[in-house]
């Protein structure tokens, strides 16, 4: 069939938006499936400092600075009976015009605003556009998508390269089989809104707060624009549904009652009214391309919300997606192995961060202990907290597994699906 686009892109979000705002610049012709309509609601507001970069990339760093976002210039940790750590201010070890202040967003706002950058440049979009299926030749290549719109029609479409960024759906894996949890992180995560709450002033204003509770747990504490602050409580689902608690808002208010610095801080504001709930969200895909597909983003691999790196993993890799594309293209060669190097790059990248969630959920380890007998090794954790993830760590693993035991890379971790 001859194509109707060069490439077609499955899903909306920053993953998607991004590839398609790299390969739209470059001139080729470029679609994104969306299935809902924009703006519509998201959790994960908090961007690391490394998300500059690819933000850089796709221009939008002077929207972001146009924007009304709170600026974020810290993180700091608090303790179950209240003790706070002194903020960490990346402007001690970033440039403070770039990397060192970062932003708290609402994703609705946020993800509108890659849409539009990447319409702008030149990429289709068509919302409320639900994928049913992968379409695929007789040698089992995937060569387009079958679609269908609020009128329910079907219709096929064909393009030289599908790129699944469905995010969580995880559309592709799903449906290849590819899809592979990770039993260490099967985490719940619930969370809110208030407004009217406690928050710093001047550079604190827009802290990130994570906030322990007992068995490893923690919650996130993240101001907002227009006086709203996003707060949620992330733990081993045996230990939040605990006495047979099953809902959502129990389950929040009772983990309020385990923390002194949440509870003084919501103490003034007002919840909003919704509580959201989510389980067994780590997953990764044993592969990142087949012929005529490439995944990216989410739908290739998530952690964990601990230390924030979603978005910026998922900018991350559709701008290295729509580079490598880019070339692809021009070389008129689609084949999987052109990819190789940005799976394996996406891969070090979350593999780097896993260690590092993998040691902060072990009930024995702390970063302080590490710090304190390798004060070298700050600098190290610093960065790899900071979302500069594809460098080598192998010394401050071998630090920290003097402390606890850590995952070797994964053994699915193999770019390419023949």
């Amino acid at each position: 069939m001859q194509p109707d686009y060069d490439v077609l892109i499955i899903g909306g979000g920053p993953s998607g938006t991004s590839t398609a705002t790299i390969l739209a610049e470059y001139g080729h012709r470029v679609l994104v499936l969306e299935r809902e309509k924009f703006p519509r609601y998201h959790v994960g507001e908090s961007l690391i400092p490394f998300t500059y970069g690819p933000l850089e990339r796709l221009g939008m760093i002077p929207k972001m600075r146009g924007s009304h976002f709170t600026k974020k210039y810290s993180v700091s940790f608090v303790q179950p009976d209240g003790r706070r750590s002194q903020p960490f201010y990346f402007h001690t070890r970033y440039d403070k015009e770039t990397v060192a202040q970062t932003w708290q967003v609402l994703r609705s706002e946020f993800d509108q605003m890659l849409m539009e950058n990447a319409r702008e440049k030149g990429a289709e979009v068509l919302e409320e556009t639900t994928v049913s299926q992968l379409l695929k030749d007789e040698s089992g290549k995937v060569i387009g998508v079958e679609i269908h719109g609020l009128d329910g029609v079907k219709r096929n479409l064909y393009s030289k390269l599908v790129i699944d960024a469905s995010g969580k759906e995880a559309f592709a894996s799903n449906r290849q089989g590819w899809r592979v949890g990770d039993p260490m992180l099967n985490k719940v995560a619930v969370w809110t809104y208030y407004k009217g709450s406690k928050r710093g002033i001047d550079l604190d204003e827009g802290a990130t707060t994570i906030a322990f509770v007992p068995d490893k747990g923690w919650f996130w504490h993240i101001p907002q624009h227009g006086d709203m602050v996003s707060v949620g409580v992330v733990a081993e689902g045996k230990y939040l549904s605990r006495e047979g608690v099953r809902d959502p808002e129990t389950m929040f208010q009772r983990e309020i009652s385990q923390n002194e610095w949440i509870r003084e801080h919501l103490s003034t504001g007002t919840c909003t009214g919704e509580y959201w709930l989510t389980s067994e969200y780590s997953r990764h895909s044993k592969f990142g391309a087949s012929p005529g597909l490439l995944l990216v983003g989410d739908a290739f691999a998530f952690l964990d919300p601990v230390f924030s790196s979603g978005v910026m993993l998922a900018l991350k890799s559709g701008v290295l997606a729509g580079e490598e594309v880019h070339k692809a293209l021009v070389a008129n060669d689609l084949a999987p192995e052109r990819f190789a190097h940005y799976g394996q790059t996406l891969r070090q990248g979350v593999e780097n961060m896993r260690k590092l969630v993998y040691a902060f959920y072990d009930p024995k380890f702390s970063f302080k202990d590490v710090v304190m007998k390798y004060p070298e090794a700050g600098a190290e954790l610093t960065d790899c907290l900071s979302g500069d993830l594809n460098k080598d760590y192998s010394s401050l693993w071998n630090r920290i597994r003097e402390f606890v035991p850590l995952p070797e890379d994964l053994p699915y971790g193999v770019p390419l699906a023949a």
